[in-house]
C-alpha cells in the first residue's frame, strides 16, 4: 500500500532532509508532492533519483493526500494546519506553533507512540501531529529507558546547538564569517545576536520574563508533556559554531538507584540509541560522527556523587535528522505500522 504525501516548506533545510529521508527509508509513496511559497514555485528539487518541481501551497489540494509533512514555520502551520487537517488530510508538524496544544499529540515514536493510538480513534481530532524541538527530541530518546528503569526526579542540560537549527541564514552566517576573518573581513552578526564565528552565544530564542529563553522553556514543556510531567528539568541552551549536530551534557537525579554500567546496558538496548562510551581519547562521540545519522549517541556515561543517584552523560545527534526530518518519518511509519491510517482512493 502506498501513500501520497505533501511536503511543504520543501526548499528549506528540513524540507530537502524530509524528502532525503522519505528516499532512504523507502517509505511507501505513490506520490510526492513538493509545496513551497511562491517565491520558490517552479524549482527543482531532488527526490531521490527524480527530480520534483516545486509547486505553490497556496493552490493545492490537500483532500487529495495522505500526509502532509511541514516544516515552513509557525505562521504557515498556524494558517495551515488546520485547514489541511479538516481536508482529512494527516499533517505532521515541525514548527512549536502546535506542539503545547492540549489536543495535538507531541510525538517521539521511540518514547510515547502509544500516543497515537487513543488519538487517531478520536472522531473530533484535527487531524495534526507536532514534532518537538530539535534538542528535546534527542533528549527524550536517551531519557526514556533510563526513566523506565529508576524514575528520573530531575535534569540538568546545556546544550551546544549548531547553527543548521537556525535554518539556512544560520549556516551561512556562520561560513562568511569563519572565511571573512581570515581575510580581515569584519563578522558583522546578522542572523544571530553576536559573532558566531570562534563564539559561543548562550542565547536562543527570545528572552522570557524569568531569564530563561524561550529555547530552555521549550525543552522543560515538552519533555513533561512527552516522557512524564512530574520530571523537574533546567536547561541553559547555547548556540555553538558548528554547522550540523546538536550536543548535550545531561545530568540526571533519579528516585532509585543506577549504576553507570546498569545504564550503559539499558541503552545499548534501547532503540534510536548508540553508545559509544570507551573511557579514552576519541571514545566518545561529537556531531561530525552523528551528521547523516539516525541514531543518537550516548557517551560520557558516569555516576555524579554529588547527589543520590545520579548520573551524567553526553547526547550527541543530527538536529536536521533526529531533531526534526527524521522524527517526522518516523510519526509516518508508526502510523502505518500500527495500522492507524487508510490510504485515500486514487
Amino acid at each position: 500500500m502506498a501513500y501520497r504525501v505533501a511536503v511543504v516548506g520543501a526548499t528549506g533545510n528540513v524540507g530537502r532532509e524530509m524528502l532525503n529521508i522519505l528516499a532512504e527509508r523507502r517509505f511507501p509513496v505513490s506520490e510526492v508532492v513538493a509545496l513551497a511559497s511562491s517565491r520558490s514555485t517552479g524549482q527543482e528539487i531532488s527526490f531521490g533519483d527524480k527530480r520534483l518541481k516545486v509547486q505553490n501551497l497556496e493552490h493545492f489540494d490537500f483532500s487529495t493526500c495522505d500526509f502532509a509533512l511541514m516544516s515552513a514555520g509557525s505562521s504557515v502551520a498556524k494558517e495551515w494546519g488546520e485547514k489541511i487537517g479538516a481536508q482529512g488530510c494527516i499533517v505532521v508538524d515541525n514548527s512549536s506553533f502546535w506542539r503545547y496544544h492540549s489536543d495535538v499529540p507531541l510525538i517521539v515514536p521511540e518514547v510515547n507512540a502509544h500516543v497515537l493510538d487513543a488519538y487517531m480513534a478520536r472522531n473530533d481530532r484535527k487531524n495534526i501531529i507536532a514534532n518537538p524541538n530539535c534538542s528535546t527530541a534527542q533528549l527524550v530518546v536517551a531519557l526514556k529507558p533510563l526513566h523506565d528503569f529508576a524514575t528520573i526526579k530531575r535534569v540538568v542540560v546545556s546544550t551546544y546547538q549548531s547553527v543548521s537549527g537556525a535554518g539556512k541564514e544560520g549556516v551561512d552566517e556562520l561560513w562568511t564569517q569563519t572565511k571573512g576573518i581570515f581575510v580581515n573581513d569584519s563578522a558583522t552578526p546578522r542572523k544571530f545576536t553576536k559573532q558566531i564565528a570562534f563564539n559561543v552565544i548562550p542565547h536562543i530564542d527570545v528572552f522570557m520574563d524569568d531569564g530563561y529563553t524561550k529555547e530552555e522553556w521549550k525543552m522543560v514543556a515538552e519533555t513533561k508533556k512527552i516522557l512524564d510531567p512530574k520530571i523537574k528539568l533546567t536547561a541553559t541552551c547555547v548556540r555553538v559554531p558548528v554547522f550540523v549536530g546538536h550536543s548535550e551534557a545531561v545530568n540526571l537525579e533519579f528516585d532509585r538507584p543506577i549504576t553507570a554500567d546498569e545504564a550503559r546496558d539499558i541503552l545499548r538496548e534501547a532503540p534510536g540509541i548508540s553508545v559509544i562510551d570507551k573511557r579514552e581519547a576519541g571514545g566518545y562521540a561529537t556531531p561530525i560522527e552523528a551528521v547523516g545519522e539516525y541514531d543518537t549517541y550516548v557517551s560520557r556515561i558516569r555516576e555524579d556523587m554529588t547527589v543520590e543517584n545520579g548520573l551524567s552523560l553526553w547526547v550527541v545527534s543530527d538536529n536536521l535528522r533526529k531533531g526534526a526530518a527524521l522524527n517526522t518519518v518516523q510519526i509516518l511509519e508508526t502510523l502505518v505500522e500500527r495500522n492507524l491510517v487508510q490510504r485515500k482512493a486514487a
